[in-house]
């Protein structure tokens, strides 16, 4: 029989009615299950289910509020306070929060969440049983990854920053698109669980996406300019057409006629945003 442990859900048996609650047991150990965590439908001839976590005197007890976050489980939880010295609280929806140890967070502290952004977690216990919240893995990222489209391309989308390096930002947006933010697409470094707006600039292979924070540039000019300028922007300043590439090309990556793109791409020009030079087009400056 496994040891009751903090962050797991278990069903266990009244075991005796005190004045504050009840005790439950697994035949070998005990918890309290307090009244203010007993829930509609109790029935103490019944076996209880329950989740485990320790209360603020650190004493394992139950709650029969079932939260989505569970070791082995994982979920969106927001942050709820920043403490310096420690990390940040997160609420999993039960009444006590549970802390993500600044030892998972960025170095910098300027890049910690802030309350009411969030993370996707789980729960973990440390060696002296104590339980926290852990951030998710690259490979569990992917486990929730939608794939994105051609027709995804030049799409605004919000995501949440969950995973920052000093070359850019990996977001998860609201479809579960995973995006990249390089850092030469963004004004400043988003924090760690912060909610971004930005637009889709390039649909990898892969499924996943590049993502531009910079607010869309020269927002005059019409949008099937603005999606060859933003798709140009993504690979750095230089793309492999031109107004005489052919039409069905121009269609599988810009979904546009090709006198829509050479209209476009003529504004551009016009405007001395970008030239042409041997089948390829370049932006201005680069």
């Amino acid at each position: 029989m496994e040891n009751l442990q903090a962050g797991t859900v278990q069903t266990l048996k009244v075991d005796r009615e005190v004045p504050f609650g009840y005790f439950l047991t697994n035949g070998r150990e005990d918890v309290l299950l307090h009244n203010n965590e007993v829930g509609e439908g109790f029935d103490p001839e019944q076996p209880q289910t329950v989740f485990l976590y320790q209360d603020h005197q650190g004493r394992l007890s139950a709650t029969m509020t079932i939260p989505t976050i569970q070791i082995g489980t994982y979920d969106w939880v927001d942050v709820v306070e920043v403490k310096g010295r420690f990390g940040v609280f997160v609420n999993i929806g039960i009444k006590k929060d549970v802390l993500v140890s600044k030892d998972d967070l960025p170095e910098i502290l300027e890049l910690w969440p802030e309350a009411g952004d969030r993370l996707y977690c789980t729960l973990k216990t440390d060696k002296k049983g104590r339980l926290f919240g852990e951030l998710a893995s690259e490979g569990v990222i992917r486990e929730i990854a939608e794939v994105a489209t051609e027709a995804d391309f030049n799409k605004d989308v919000t995501g949440t920053a969950y995973r920052l390096l000093k070359v850019g930002t990996f977001i998860v947006t609201e479809e579960n698109y995973l995006g990249f933010i390089h850092e030469s697409q963004r004004k400043r470094e988003p924090r760690l669980g912060e909610k971004v707006e930005g637009r889709i600039i390039d649909v990898k292979e892969d499924g996943s996406v590049n993502i531009s924070l910079l607010g869309r540039s020269h927002e005059a000019m019409g949008d099937d300019a603005k999606a060859i300028f933003a798709y140009l922007e993504s690979r750095g300043g230089a793309m492999p057409y031109w107004d005489k590439s052919q039409p069905e090309d121009i269609k599988a990556r810009f979904n546009m006629s090709k006198a829509a793109f050479k209209r476009a791409l003529g504004k551009l020009m016009k405007e001395g945003m970008v030239y042409q030079e041997d089948g390829w087009t370049y932006k201005k400056g680069v």
